[in-house]
Order: structure tokens, then sequence, then C-alpha cells
């Protein structure tokens, strides 16, 4: 089969003809590729950000948000069969570890993940298991659908998580309208009643959160904490949401919040600097989010089905993922980047 595969650190990806994964446990799932997300994890693959962390033996295939049919499955497989449209969890767990059997399997013990330290799915077929598939419902493309496995998912468990808290009458700031952020906004508003203020350095950005359902944007341009406070009548908000995480945003966005709020952190790149009396004598929280769970996906995909979460793609054949890898890097992407094989 065809599969674009990282050969070297610092070097272009090459397509290369590779033998197909074949079913060989009772668990075993292989998937026929209908989209594979291009992501920006992806570029930090190839600079070697991830060689040290993963420790993968070269050359082998990137790829890690993925969705298409189901090709073939093992013995002992039996909530899908052959044709099924599938979406991929991104991680292969092992369903015996203390965190998979608290439903947090993201945190699996033994786990593997496909694209990053194992075969992805910039390729024709990709092999994962039993317990990384979530069936989409018959009205979704696997194409279109591709890579809410992982930005999607990412933003639905951090969103999904503030949403849990949240009020009538509180407020969420969203730092970050661009392919996770505008994804946030559309599940926090699916899941809460709460207002929600998006800052974005990009009116653009701004204007396209605000038209799937943000109730306040805010361009920052220098001013977007004092905003952000003035629309909560000074308090701050309940909730900040930062899927940025660099330049800056983590100071802004503890600025934003208001005595015993919630500070989620997806984006990274910069430290949070925080004196210690400031955090006990407001009582704030700082929340990591990574990824999210099986169940998570699960409810991102009715979400989907529901035609409450939508994103906007940009596909590519496989032969040129190139040119997505470089439409990506150069900002000329707005929403997703989706190769098809």
């Amino acid at each position: 089969m065809k599969a674009v595969q990282v050969v070297g650190y610092g070097k272009n990806l090459e397509m290369a003809e590779v033998p197909a994964p074949e079913v060989t446990g009772p668990y075993d799932v292989i998937v026929r590729i209908g989209g594979a997300g291009v992501c920006r994890t992806d570029i930090h693959i190839l600079e070697g950000q991830w060689a040290q962390k993963s420790e993968v033996t070269l050359p082998y295939t990137i790829g890690h948000e993925n969705a298409g049919w189901i090709h073939a499955v093992g013995s002992a497989v039996t909530h899908v069969s052959e044709g099924d449209k599938v979406i991929v969890h991104p991680l292969i767990t092992c369903g015996l570890c203390r965190a998979c059997r608290a439903g947090d399997d993201v945190h699996c013990e033994n786990n593997l993940f496909p694209g990053i330290d194992t075969a992805g799915g910039y390729a024709e077929f990709l092999k994962t298991s039993a317990r990384s598939v979530v069936r989409i419902d018959d009205s979704l493309e696997p194409a279109d659908v591709a890579a809410l496995a992982d930005a999607g998912l990412t933003a639905y468990h951090a969103a999904a998580k503030a949403a849990r808290k949240l009020r009538p009458g509180d407020r969420c700031v969203v730092i970050g309208a661009g392919g996770l952020g505008h994804i946030g906004v559309q599940v926090l508003k699916a899941l809460t009643a709460a207002e929600i203020v998006v800052v974005d350095r990009n009116p653009d950005a701004v204007a396209l959160a605000v038209s799937i359902g943000a109730d306040h944007g805010v361009v920052a341009d220098g001013s977007q904490v004092e905003r952000v406070r003035e629309l909560s009548g000074g308090r701050g908000a309940e909730a900040v949401i930062d899927f940025v995480g660099e330049g800056g945003s983590t100071k802004d966005g503890v600025g934003m919040l208001r005595q015993a709020g919630d500070y989620h952190v997806v984006g990274y790149g910069e430290n949070i600097d925080v004196p210690t009396i400031d955090i006990i004598s407001a009582e704030i929280n700082f929340i990591g989010n990574l990824v999210g769970s099986y169940n998570d996906l699960c409810e991102l995909m009715v979400l989907a089905a529901q035609g409450r979460v939508r994103l906007h793609t940009v596909k590519y054949p496989l032969d040129r993922f190139q040119d997505a890898l470089d439409d990506l890097g150069s900002g000329r992407i707005r929403g997703r980047a989706i190769l098809t094989p």
C-alpha cells in the first residue's frame, strides 16, 4: 500500500510502498482510511521535537487524526464489522490498567500512539484496536470528521470539563479561535448556557467565533484583559480555556479570571508565572487538558451527527501531502487540512 513516511528529522516526508497491515490478534481492527488530518504536531515531528519522547524507529508512517471504513477485524471484535464508518481514537489502549478501568484511557499505562510512536494514518490502511474505533452516523463522512479525532477531541475534552461547572449567568473566556478554539466554542454552546467570550488577535477569527455561537468577541490589541473584565462587571470570568498557551496568553488568562475561577490550559509553549500568594488568595485553579477519552470521542460524534459541531476542512489527495503541510505551515488553511487516499 501507499504510505507517507518520516525518513529523517529535518527532511521532507516521502511516499513509499509498504506492506498493508494485517489482523494478527483477536482484537485487531484494520481501517481503510477515508481521511487523515494534517496537524501542526506533524510539523513538530519532522522538526525532531518528538524524537526523544517517542523513540520511534525510522522510517515510519505519520498521521494521528484518522477516520474511514472497517476493512477487517479480529475474531473477538463484535461491535463493528466490515464496511462500518468509524473514527479512530488516537491511542491504542490496554483496557486493563487502572486508568483504563476508570474510563481515563488517555492515560493508559501501556498505550501506543499511531502516527507518533507506531504506524499512523497517512496511508491507505491503518491497524488499530477494537477499543479505539467509534462508529459514526451514516450522515457523516470520514474525510469530514477525521480531524475531530485529535483536534476536535482535545477541544471537546477541555470544553466539556469546563462546562460541568459552568452555570447560567457564568462566563467562559476562550483564548484562541483557530482550529481547536472554534470547535471549543461550538461545544460550549451545545453544553452550557454560560456566556462565551472569545479573544483572538485575528479579527476574522473573532468574527467566525461570533457567527458560530460566541456571545462576545474581543480582538487582542493590548486591552483584552480590561475588556473581558468590563464584560464581566469587573469580576472576571468563572472559566478561561486557553487554546494558545504562548505569546503572553497565560498572563492574560490569569488576569481574566474571577476569584475561585478555573484556568484550563490546552495550548502550550510558555511557562505560567504566577506568585503562589496570588493563587491561594484568589483560590484559582490551573487545569491541564490532554486529548480526551474514548467516551469523550463518542459524545463528540453525537454532537457532530446533530450538526452542533462542524469542522471546516480543506482536502488534498494523499500524494499532495507536501502541499498540505506547506499550506498549514504558512497559515494558508482555515480549519483543518485532510489527506484522502
